[in-house]
This record gives structure tokens, C-alpha cells and sequence, in this order.
């Protein structure tokens, strides 16, 4: 699914246009990397939790030339569905 389709779901379901089902979509993605960014995690009750996770500095191959490489430590963003969308997927 795109992001226009989303849209136009989240437009139909809430019964509102698709500029501000738009805009309401812009605004919970932003609020989301917002807080992601400061370091917060984010639970939905039901939908899952978003939070960043550190890696560690680790020595990797490169698969061509089989020389190491230093990959650099970095946050990722992850995301754990809850139990009710793990269900409604599940059926």
C-alpha cells in the first residue's frame, strides 16, 4: 500500500477529505520521528511500540573482495507489533 492509497483509506474510514486525511498522516508520522529522534518510545496500545535501538561498532567481510571493514556503531528505529495486531494479522 502507498502512501496515497493510505490516504485515501484514512479519508474514507474517518469520513473527512483527503487533504486533511493527508495532513493528519504527515502529522503522525513527524510526531513519531520527532520522538524517535529525542530518544522516546512510542506504545500504541494494541498496534505495537516503536523505539531505537543501539548497535554496536563490529567488524564486517566485504563479500567481493573478502577485506574487512569497519561498520561504525548507529541507533535504528525498530518496531514490535502488540498481541492485537499480531491477532488480526494472524487470521
Amino acid at each position: 500500500m502507498t502512501k496515497v492509497e493510505l490516504v485515501n483509506k484514512i479519508a474514507a474510514k474517518a469520513d473527512v477529505s483527503k487533504k486533511d486525511a493527508e495532513k493528519a498522516l504527515n502529522a503522525v508520522v513527524d510526531s513519531i520521528s520527532e520522538a524517535l529522534s529525542a530518544g522516546e518510545k512510542i506504545t500504541l496500545v494494541g498496534f505495537g511500540t516503536f523505539e531505537v535501538k543501539a548497535r554496536n561498532a563490529k567488524v564486517g567481510i566485504n563479500p567481493r573482495t573478502k577485506a574487512q571493514i569497519k561498520i561504525p556503531a548507529r541507533k535504528v528505529p525498530t518496531f514490535k507489533a502488540g498481541k492485537a495486531l499480531k491477532d488480526s494479522v494472524a487470521k
